[in-house]
């Protein structure tokens, strides 16, 4: 067998009459052993996610990195299951990553409102969420993975699939993520949640005339996920927190100082608009406007995919009429078990309002069905790094906050229900892409479709509870406000400011017009509005280190001196940064759990440690810890 694929991987025959990898014996992949390893990885997937994303805002992929620790283990514990196996092992990680991108925009927003949520709440509606978006995906699949194949291209399942069929650079591959893993894992614990012994934030704050803020926060986690997305996408963010910190901060700050004595921050009368500081206008002023900004691209983008509505639904209905026998009972029992589940959930999260229950959940069911058949058609397009879940999110949650509004469902346990069904709709939307992608790797490898539609839900709804006990376990620090909160949850700010302002009639609609008019521009321009949104918003503690890590590759890329010896290195270096997101996560998870057990004390460093001297040390351990073994890796003949 050759560890290759075919050129009709790629197109150029009729889905019908592709020839898979695996063609002959077998279709089976799955046995007690891999069931177990997959849903550890699911589980560190999961959690891993979780808390890079609700710090950076952005999520990694887990499709390849789980195809290469998948390999290892099979390898040691099922060797007999092969390739087969391995395929399970990828989507079964990328369930609990897709679990995790989904759950994080929106169910964080409701800690940040002041109410709390029951793990019984948040694990009903993300249950609720990946039965419904996988079942709904499952209906299409026909359509999308066999009849499509050749015009959706779903690209990271081709690498996915490439990654799995070259076999031979499994093992070194592993070598970089063990690597990254150490390097994230050990500056983690010198800087973060176990010793916290030195300073990682360089920090300048200037108060007096012209107000600014620059911090570059000295983290792993963030370095490799700025390598992984590239420069173009970072230099994005990075522009929009240049503009947040350097231009409209400045501004706002000196038309503040000519502020009437008496006059107050709107949501903060203890502070006098004539003397505030950065931090005051950062988060009354500026965090708004860049709330406009994201709410507008996320309307923008929805709109934009009105086309792609249109014509998939159309496409969709003609090939299942043509086709109505092509999904599986299984996938019916998943999406009948979402459906119960979704109005099972409404009236849990609805305190016994029959008419809330119900309604709310006939329009979530509808939207996310709506969302799940342009997420899987767009994966196929742009992959799921790349799915505007936000756009399709916002839009939802617009619609249903609009469904609240006109019942009269205002008060605050209102936006508390009404965030738990959006929830559930952007779980469904993220799991749909998650799921594609893992199909087209299963119909192109050649694997069993209900097999992985089976291993893939059940790693699914073990990272449900997973994230929903992570958020849970870190409530205390999403919670909190002001300048240096440890979590920015950029998607879920965006969503209590929406709903809590529009049900309270508080929102300061002034400057999210503004934010919005500036989202505007930027599509007129035409730029990429929700990535410089959430620079915008971001600290800018976190676009600088992301940016810092696209800058890294770029150096690589630029010591290279062939194309040969530039696509082993930087596959080495992404593998390398993907250890460092799981190691600096994963670690960083450890150390809070560790914190919050009582086994380990709050530190904090003192003297040159606490300094910006001892931050640009470490940033500088980190960069050159980083290039040295991507620099000195060998290029693989072949």
């Amino acid at each position: 067998m050759n560890n290759k694929l075919s050129k009709d991987a790629y197109g150029g025959v009729a889905g019908k009459d592709y020839v898979p990898y695996v063609s002959s014996g077998s279709k089976s992949g799955g046995n007690v052993a891999v069931l177990i390893i997959g849903i550890i990885l699911a589980v560190l997937f999961a959690a891993s996610t979780a808390y890079s994303g609700m710090k950076s805002g952005l999520t990694v992929a887990a499709g390849i990195p789980g195809s290469i620790i998948g390999s290892a283990f099979i390898a040691a514990f099922a060797k007999q299951k092969g390739i087969l196996g391995k395929n399970l092992l990828q989507g079964m990680s990328s369930g609990g990553e897709s679990v995790a991108s989904g759950v994080i925009f929106v169910l964080p927003a409701i800690l940040l409102i002041g109410s709390q949520v029951s793990f019984l709440e948040g694990f009903v509606v993300g249950v609720g969420g990946v039965l419904f978006g996988v079942g709904a995906a499952s209906l299409v699949y026909n359509y999308l993975i066999v009849e499509e194949h050749g015009k959706l291209m779903y690209p990271e399942s081709m690498a996915i699939s490439e990654t799995l069929v070259a076999s031979e650079g499994a093992g070194e591959s592993m070598k970089y993520m063990g690597i990254g893993f150490g390097i994230g894992g050990l500056l983690t614990v010198v800087t973060e949640s176990f010793l916290n012994v030195a300073n990682n934030v360089i920090s300048f704050v200037n108060e007096s005339f012209y107000k600014w803020k620059f911090q570059v926060e000295v983290s792993p986690m963030l370095l490799g996920i700025g390598f992984i997305v590239g420069l173009e996408v970072s230099l994005t963010m990075f522009a929009g927190s240049i503009l947040s910190n350097f231009c409209i901060m400045p501004l706002i700050g000196y038309f503040a100082e000519l502020g009437k004595d008496g006059a107050t921050v709107w949501n903060n009368p203890s502070v006098a608009i004539s003397s505030m500081q950065v931090k005051h206008i950062g988060g009354s002023y500026v965090k708004y406007i860049g709330a406009g900004m994201m709410l507008s691209g996320g309307l923008i983008g929805a709109i934009k995919l009105i086309p792609t509505i249109v014509s998939s639904i159309k496409e969709t209905l003609n090939a299942k009429a043509g086709n109505g026998a092509d999904s599986s009972s299984v996938g019916n029992m998943i999406l009948l078990s979402g459906i119960i589940l979704a109005f099972i959930g409404g009236f849990v999260v609805s305190g016994g309002n029959l008419v809330m229950a119900i309604s709310a959940a006939i329009l979530s069911l509808f939207l996310s069905l709506l969302f799940v058949i342009v997420s899987g058609r767009l994966t196929g397009t742009i992959g799921t790094s790349n799915l505007p879940v936000s756009g399709m999110t916002i839009a939802s949650i617009v619609l249903v906050t609009l469904l609240f509004v006109i019942m009269g469902w205002i008060n605050p346990e209102s936006n508390k229900s009404l965030l738990l069904f959006g929830t559930f709709i952007v779980t469904a939307i993220s799991m749909a892409g998650g799921y594609s992608q893992s199909q087209k790797v299963t119909y192109i490898i050649g694997g069993n479709k209900n097999e992985m539609q089976k291993y893939f839900t059940v790693a699914s709804i073990f990272g449900v509870a997973v994230v929903v006990g992570t958020i849970l376990l870190l409530s205390n620090q999403l919670s909190m406000t002001g300048d240096n909160v440890p979590f920015a949850l950029p998607q879920a700010n965006l969503m209590s400011t929406l709903t809590a302002g529009i049900m309270s009639g508080k929102l300061p609609w002034v400057m999210v017009i503004v934010g919005a008019v500036m989202g505007v521009v930027l599509f007129l321009l035409d730029l990429p509005i929700m990535t410089v949104a959430i620079g915008f918003y971001l600290p800018i503690s976190t676009t600088s280190i992301i940016l810092v890590g696209a800058l890294v590759k770029l150096l690589v890329e630029k010591t290279c001196k062939s194309e040969k010896e530039k696509e082993t290195k930087v596959s080495n270096g992404i593998s390398l940064s993907s250890g460092l997101v799981a190691g600096g996560s994963i670690i960083g998870l450890i150390g809070i759990i560790l914190q919050v057990t009582g086994v380990i004390k709050e530190a904090s460093p003192s003297g040159f440690a606490a300094s910006n001297g001892m931050a640009f040390i470490m940033l500088i351990a980190l960069v050159v810890l980083t290039i040295i073994p991507i620099i000195k890796g060998k290029v693989r003949n072949g």
